[in-house]
């Protein structure tokens, strides 16, 4: 058979021969970031820290934003920077095998996800990302019906994975990811049974000089609070709700105090029933009534949408534009002003009485702005699969197929979360304790305005 190599050197005719790049546990020495944007350049100044590995390669579709990610580590010997396109499935086979990468770890918008995904298991390589793919609600009753969920095809491919012997680690950040962890770790530990597991995240973050600036990707948070919220019931399974349904009022520790959170969108609600028996789960963000209003707004205008339209000779989508327009979060450190909250609120039974947990984790933006330079969200996002990488690295955790992190024992992944100089808390709650949670009994909102937008 004739030879069918292109420029990248990569014989596309023989690729799944030539590309076997298969490891076992405890052997992940070369790692392969894609995405060199706040959480990708985070990673790297946290894992330059530890020695587990051989080579870090931090890759972005502009090299200049890798090679300024590198070149800001106090020690950048095992690190370098590639350009990549994460979109271009030929380009991260070509890089991968170039790189001798073990492992993956997607640090790009989930949208990018497929093809990275792709390009890992045809390069017979290694896969970590943050976050999963994205869902597709139902197209004509997406407040009371099902569509394709968050992850779906990920999830699907765990025997093709296992066959080949490979991992996919998917929501391995902070939420989904420790929030994972935390759920695993209150069943084995901390419950003999576990009623309801709810996630909960808040802050009381601050920006100077803004009206308006997000401390997330806007193309994410927008993805994750206005497609229709989901909870999980045992008897019920999965269903959707009206966005910013079942409000209610938690109060977080470390000063943060009192803030209401929604239901929205996330990992958890699919990933955590996989793995630890309970009754029901959701997942609440602490989002406050002046970021919802900004939210509607964006849907009202379409300003949501990421179908392309056409404005003059240009092709493109309004979320987009809008992610353009507002300020980079990466950049909005110094400006910050506050500390964030990321936890999981366990429900349920011990030694025959009722019991009640949060399992939390807290960062500290003046802390992670002066000992890492990152803002407190990504740092917060970046620590966590650093933290599972130095575990697959030494064989503490182990599996092939796809996975979420409740799938691993809880312990060892706490444990070394403290050798990295941040810790975990855990509050129980109840009379006479930490505040229970508190509906509030409002409705929710279900977007009964359609965007003017049309899609060209």
């Amino acid at each position: 058979m004739a030879d069918s190599r292109d420029e990248s050197g990569v014989n596309w005719t023989n690729i799944e021969i030539t590309q076997s790049r298969v490891h076992s546990a405890g052997s992940i020495m070369n790692i392969l970031v894609v995405g060199a944007g706040g959480v990708g350049a985070s990673m790297a100044s946290i894992a330059e820290t530890r020695g587990f590995f051989d080579s870090f390669v931090l890759a972005d579709i502009s090299r200049e934003r890798a090679e300024q990610a590198v070149a800001e580590l106090d020690d950048p010997g095992k690190f370098s920077a590639e350009t990549v396109d994460a979109g271009d499935v030929k380009a991260l086979i070509a890089l991968i095998t170039r790189t001798k990468t073990d492992i993956v770890i997607n640090a790009c918008d989930p949208r990018f996800n497929e093809s990275i995904f792709e390009a890992c298991f045809i390069a017979k390589c290694n896969y970590l990302d943050m976050a999963m793919n994205l869902s597709v609600p139902h197209p004509t009753n997406p407040y009371e019906e099902i569509g394709a969920t968050l992850g779906h095809a990920q999830l699907a491919a765990h025997e093709e994975w296992k066959e080949l012997g490979l991992l996919a680690l998917v929501g391995m950040g902070v939420e989904p990811g420790l929030s994972d962890i935390f759920a695993r770790y209150a069943a084995d530990h901390l419950f003999d049974e576990v009623h309801e597991i709810g996630v909960r995240d808040g802050s009381n973050l601050s920006i100077d000089g803004y009206d308006f600036a997000p401390t997330f990707s806007i193309w994410t948070t927008i993805e994750e609070c206005l497609n229709p919220p989901i909870v999980w019931e045992k008897d019920r399974g999965l269903y959707t709700t009206d966005c910013f349904s079942e409000p209610e009022v938690f109060h977080f520790p470390a000063g943060i105090g009192p803030v209401e959170c929604v239901n929205v969108e996330h990992e958890e609600v699919l990933l955590i029933p996989r793995e630890v028996d309970c009754s029901r789960v959701t997942f609440k963000y602490g989002l406050g009534a002046e970021f919802i209003d900004w939210l509607k707004t964006f849907a009202y205008l379409g300003l949501d949408s990421k179908e392309k339209i056409q404005v003059g000779n240009a092709s493109i989508s309004p979320r987009d534009v809008l992610a353009a327009v507002l300020p980079n979060p990466a950049k909005l450190g110094h400006l910050m002003h506050g500390k964030t909250c990321a936890g999981t609120w366990v429900r349920g039974t011990y030694d025959g009485a009722p019991r009640e947990v949060y399992l939390y984790h807290v960062a500290d933006n003046e802390t992670t702005m002066r000992e890492w330079g990152s803002q407190a969200v990504l740092w917060q996002t970046a620590v966590c699969p650093v933290v599972a990488l130095e575990l697959l690295a030494k064989g503490d955790w182990k599996a092939t197929g796809v996975h979420g992190p409740e799938h691993f024992d809880a312990v060892p992944f706490l444990n070394l979360l403290g050798d990295y100089s941040t810790h975990h808390g855990i509050l129980e709650m109840g009379p006479g304790m930490w505040p229970s949670p508190k509906p509030t009994g409002q409705p929710g909102w279900d977007r009964p305005v359609r965007r003017a937008v049309l899609p060209a």
